[in-house]
């Protein structure tokens, strides 16, 4: 994963040269962790917005500010983009407030209002973080499995980093 939006990125993809007769092809699968995300959780806002090919990083923007989709400023966006896709890696408001400039109350506030609009992803969220406990494994929407036993640790440290990791591994190892 290449990022094209810097000189840099740019530069380092023209590193990349097809031998003759020969194509290659950049693919993006849009927001595929989030659509994989709508179709595990049924969560209706993300589902029809997907089908009504909308941008849901607007339209969360447009949910948690209390604005008008048109009235989204690219910051709004941005900042829903970052909750977006932080819910998949278990961002904490700490996460949030950092990557963000919020502070640590309103990135918590933030949060707590996503989770609000979209609880079918919390309870999702918990329901996999009690598999993982429970049960040692979380898995992908094929059945793939990861082992978890690390969501038992005693150290905090340890511990949170493989909730986080039980969290994300439905939705990262179904779109691998």
């Amino acid at each position: 994963n290449i990022p094209v939006r810097t000189a840099v990125g740019r530069e380092i993809r023209r590193a990349f040269v097809a031998d003759e007769g020969m194509t290659l092809l950049v693919a993006d699968y849009s927001q595929i962790e989030l659509r994989i995300l709508a179709h595990v959780t049924g969560e209706a806002i993300l589902v029809e917005t997907f089908r009504e090919g909308e941008d849901i990083h607007r339209r969360t923007a447009a949910q948690i500010y209390n604005v008008e989709p048109g009235a989204v400023t690219p910051d709004k966006r941005r900042v829903a983009k970052i909750i977006n896709f932080g819910v998949l890696y278990g961002m904490s408001p700490h996460g949030l407030s950092a990557a963000t400039g919020m502070t640590f109350g309103e990135a918590k506030k933030f949060i707590d209002q996503y989770f609000e609009l979209r609880a079918p992803i919390r309870a999702f969220i918990d329901a996999t973080l009690k598999q993982a406990e429970e049960e040692g494994y979380v898995e992908t929407y094929f059945g793939r499995r990861r082992p978890t036993p690390d969501v038992k640790s005693s150290n905090f440290m340890v511990r949170e980093s493989a909730k986080r990791a039980a969290a994300n591994m439905p939705i990262q190892g179904t779109e691998a």
